[in-house]
């Protein structure tokens, strides 16, 4: 059966950490809402993955900052396109709301 659903529903209450909900997954896709508030990443820490990833920010604000020193503020409708192993790491994200983010990586 092929069931809706809504992409700001079914979200924890206390969120002490980033929510990310893989959606659909394939041999050759991956997509995933990520929820946060107020979240960032570990101090030196840096994303560095295998696959590109398209990343649309659906609702709140969040920071993104590049190995180079490239930040990036996304606002709601914002998309990026990060290339395999373009290392990044999220700065900010607004502590006043949820930020959702919807993650695709190929």
């Amino acid at each position: 059966m092929i069931k809706l659903k809504n992409i700001f529903e079914y979200i924890p209450e206390n969120l002490e950490e980033e929510y990310v909900e893989k959606l659909v997954e394939s041999k050759n896709v991956k997509i995933e809402r990520i929820v946060s508030h107020g979240h960032k990443s570990p101090k030196d820490f840096w994303y560095d993955q295998e696959l590109n990833e398209f990343v649309i920010l659906i609702q709140g604000k969040a920071e993104l900052v590049f190995e180079d020193g490239t930040k990036t503020l996304m606002c709601k409708g914002d998309y990026l396109n990060i290339p395999a192993h373009a290392k990044h790491r999220v700065e900010y994200t607004d502590p006043n709301e949820h930020t959702y983010w919807i993650a695709v990586f190929y």
